[in-house]
């Protein structure tokens, strides 16, 4: 037999003999154990990510002369958040404003002609070619101005492309240039994301499909401690084909909760059917290091007995026990005050 086995062997013996303590059970409180119907919620580690988020790039040319935030500045919507040279611009803009000035000129002149030329036309005064020549030149000049109007649209836009703005209000988190640097059309400038629509994002084994359809809502337990509910889940209806694994999100409204990041990592709580199981006060559990145990009453004597814990409810307190106890065993309450009790005997002794 090799020495690593002695040593699991002995390690075994003394789980099994040097842990009971010779101690009167009638001393302390204990509990007999019973099944119980408990419920069985699942719990999932998920991640928050932003619902709404977008890369600002350039809509125009120029060089950058102030950029107002920085990567992590909370920026309110439709707030500057950096200006580019607007001379060429702006004459474009002084350009289509002459334009059309010129064309709603023009086009007053043809539309005068064009009435006195349709007075005049019955009395025979006027030949229909220039009557034709006076109607076709009012069309004309009619359209020019709309196009006028046009060009000049597209030079205001031009020109408030000069100062970016913030589409909506959230926190930033890169800046892709520097003031001083030219910039082109299409060219990124910022990423954000709106930090008030946030969604928690999870995976999910194919075998619990079922039932989190079936849930109205799902709690979730932020990084401070606090606890919301949810009622909007969008379960995947694929799988990833590497995983097998369905996403889950769950939209949360970030409004009304505090201290809540995008990247942080949260738990999803969801509601199964309830079972009949063991549970155990968290009182009656001794944790010394790896070893986790209760004390159960033996023959009269108080034994240190090894148990495996699942699921620990805080709400009341109790833990299940997946093994290590059976129905009718009967363990202390207490475990701490039974340690301490024993060990002051101990030392009276």
């Amino acid at each position: 037999m090799s020495r690593l086995t002695n040593y699991l062997f002995l390690g075994v013996i003394l789980t099994t003999i040097a842990l009971p303590l010779a101690v009167q059970a009638y001393d302390v409180n204990t509990l007999k154990l019973a099944y119980s119907e408990q419920n069985q919620p699942r719990i999932y580690d998920a991640k928050i990510e932003a619902i709404k988020a977008a890369t600002i790039s350039a809509q125009t040319s120029g060089r950058i002369i102030n950029i107002h935030f920085d990567v992590n500045d909370l920026v309110p919507q439709g707030a500057s958040l950096l200006e580019i040279t607007n001379k060429q611009q702006g004459a474009g803009f002084a350009g289509a404003e002459a334009e059309l000035a010129k064309a709603e000129a023009l086009n007053t002149e043809a539309q005068a002609q064009y009435a006195r030329y349709k007075a005049l036309f019955p009395k025979g005064a006027i030949s229909k070619g220039a009557m034709d020549e006076a109607t076709a030149k009012a069309k004309s000049s009619k359209q020019a101005v709309s196009a006028a109007q046009a060009q000049l649209i597209q030079a205001k836009e031009s020109l408030n492309y000069t100062v970016v703005s913030a589409p909506f209000s959230g926190r930033m988190t890169q800046r892709f240039v520097e003031q001083g640097e030219t910039i082109s059309y299409g060219q990124a400038l910022f990423s954000g994301y709106d930090t008030q629509h946030l969604r928690a994002v999870f995976q999910v084994p194919q075998q619990d499909i079922a039932q989190l359809q079936q849930q109205a809502q799902v709690a979730i337990q932020l990084p401070n401690g606090n606890e919301i509910t949810s009622g909007d889940i969008d379960v995947y209806q694929f799988a990833d084909p590497l995983t097998h694994q369905h996403q889950v999100r769950v939209n949360l409204n970030a409004a009304d909760i505090e201290d809540i990041i995008v990247g942080q990592w949260i738990k999803v709580t969801v509601a199964f059917p309830s079972r009949k199981s063991l549970v155990v006060p968290l009182s009656a559990i001794h944790q010394v290091s790896d070893l986790t145990s209760v004390y159960r009453v033996s023959n009269d004597k108080i034994v240190l007995n090894q148990v495996r814990i699942g699921r620990i409810d805080t709400k009341t307190n109790t833990a299940e026990v997946l093994s290590g106890l059976m129905e009718g065993d009967e363990i202390v309450i207490d475990a701490g005050r039974y340690l301490i009790n024993s060990s002051a005997t101990k030392a009276q002794e």
